[in-house]
């Protein structure tokens, strides 16, 4: 490549990723997932758009391989433990068993109503059996839902890519031998290892950045970064999942109370985004739209399949043990999401030479742009519908600014509803635990400082500053008064989540 052609190329990719931004935010206005316009944008630019001939199938594998694990490393760093803690063992479950559980009966469906033979049967079942980390994570950042179906989604996508990936890759085998016993095993030794890998990598290298001193602040966010990608890799190189290693050691740090949380946050986000961008536009330049129309009915079929049946019963024999209640179990369900992983699978087969396999990454592109396009805007509705988010519930801002930082801190806002109990309630009578305080009320468009006495009415807007650790507690407190007023305890209205 000459130093024109270098430039030419920056050009090209600039003004794309430039475009990508500008479009999200017009995305994101009207509704419009916008990890679909990214992959949109690449088609433009493809060869049936704007003429830009890209093909090389394994290229865009490796290349959007290292972009999920940076996906999964931001993931990992911007989930609170605390989170997904108790919902660890549930979204194991769904990550192993719900992974087989939703292969299984989405090959079946396409092997009987397609006439797909079993190899591809079991390929198109696993490539799309895993939730997508991207589309969940991009979900949680703007839907309050509760925190265990919140932590149950965050943790289940985090895991579930390395099952599928595992799952992909036995079934690329030509000729292909189907070996239950060889599958366990396999299986078996690469959660574990990769587990092991991450963790181990997650503690040490917390244990480090505690210890040393490094000459600049902004050296922080890349070291904690290149930590999770070291684990990545470190597993791949042993044939361990390098996903799974990745993310929990992403996990790790971000809970080990290092220096600079929120740099550290803001620069995985921004990495995050990077990867998400190039990821999808990347996959989207190797989808051909002239091609596209013999797989739409086969895209749909195996997507009815999976959205309504396969996913479904996975949830349910995933979590039979767990008492889950059923609305949290129906909106888990409608909310496995599909995005950039199930497309960067798609790909893994065509590397491997499994005949016929291409026309599983036009039939994947086309399952995930419809069936995103109906469950992502549906999300909320449905939310709402089955009592999950309520009005009453807070949303997290995210702030650059050190002493928050400095003091674990975090900074909630709130809008007091028609029928909450809020109403004329005074800041003293309000009763929040110790150290939380609401800060500013924003009210017909002015905001003030509230005194003691202030009464709060309804339409106010409370920004609320509390600590991490107290954060439970004042959602609560603010929960009960809203349901029951400022009598509350003496109703036996704690505030408790529903």
């Amino acid at each position: 490549m000459t130093l024109q052609q270098l430039y030419l190329a920056l050009l090209i990719g600039g003004l794309v990723l430039l475009a990508s931004i500008v479009g999200t935010r017009v995305a994101t206005r009207v509704g419009f997932p916008s990890l679909l316009f990214f992959l949109l944008v690449g088609v433009a630019v493809g060869e049936d758009g704007l003429g830009l001939d890209f093909d090389d199938v394994e290229l865009a594998r490796n290349v959007c391989t290292a972009g999920l694990a940076v996906i999964l490393v931001e993931g990992g760093l911007t989930t609170r433990f605390s989170d997904i803690r108790k919902v660890l063992a549930p979204a194991g479950a769904l990550a192993t068993v719900g992974i087989l559980a939703s292969t299984v009966i989405t090959a079946v469906g396409a092997h009987f109503l397609l006439g797909l033979d079993w190899q591809l049967a079991l390929l198109v079942g696993a490539i799309v059996s895993s939730t997508d980390a991207a589309a969940v994570f991009s979900v949680l950042r703007v839907l309050p839902l509760p925190r265990r179906v919140a932590g149950l989604l965050e943790a289940e996508s985090g895991f579930n890519d390395a099952p599928a990936v595992i799952l992909v890759l036995m079934f690329s085998v030509v000729p292909f031998v189907f070996d239950p016993e060889g599958l366990i095993s396999h299986v078996v030794y690469e959660l574990a290892a990769g587990a092991a890998i991450g963790l181990g990598f997650g503690f040490l290298g917390a244990a480090t950045l505690r210890r040393i001193a490094l000459p600049a602040s902004g050296l922080y966010p890349i070291a904690t970064f290149g930590l999770g990608l070291v684990a990545f890799a470190a597993a791949g190189t042993v044939h361990a999942s390098g996903f799974l290693a990745a993310y929990l050691a992403a996990v790790v740090l971000a809970n080990s109370g290092l220096p600079h949380r929120s740099a550290t946050r803001s620069f995985a986000e921004g990495f995050g985004w990077l990867a998400q961008i190039g990821l999808f536009v990347l996959l989207g330049l190797l989808v051909d739209p002239s091609e596209l129309a013999p797989d739409v009915v086969p895209a749909i079929v195996i997507g009815l399949v999976l959205l309504l049946v396969a996913r479904p019963l996975s949830v349910v024999v995933s979590l039979i043990g767990f008492r889950l209640p059923w609305r949290e179990q129906a909106f888990l369900s409608w909310a496995g999401l599909r995005g950039a992983v199930p497309i960067v699978l798609a790909t893994f087969p065509i590397v491997a030479g499994v005949p016929d396999s291409a026309r599983l990454l036009n039939i994947v592109f086309i399952l995930v742009v419809v069936f995103t396009l109906v469950q992502g805007p549906s999300l909320r509705p449905l939310a709402r519908l089955l009592g999950l988010i309520t009005p009453e519930s807070t949303r997290e801002i995210q702030v650059e600014a050190a002493p928050l930082d400095v003091l674990d801190a975090e900074l909630l806002t709130m809008t007091v509803q028609p029928e909450s109990r809020l109403h004329s309630v005074t800041i003293l009578e309000l009763r929040l635990p110790d150290p939380a305080v609401i800060t500013l009320i924003i009210r017909d468009g002015h905001t003030f400082v509230p005194l003691p006495d202030t009464r709060i009415e309804v339409g106010d807007e409370l920004l609320i500053v509390t600590t991490s650790a107290t954060r439970p507690a004042a959602e609560s407190r603010l929960r009960a008064v809203s349901r029951r007023g400022k009598l509350a305890y003496w109703f036996d209205e704690y505030g408790d989540a529903d």
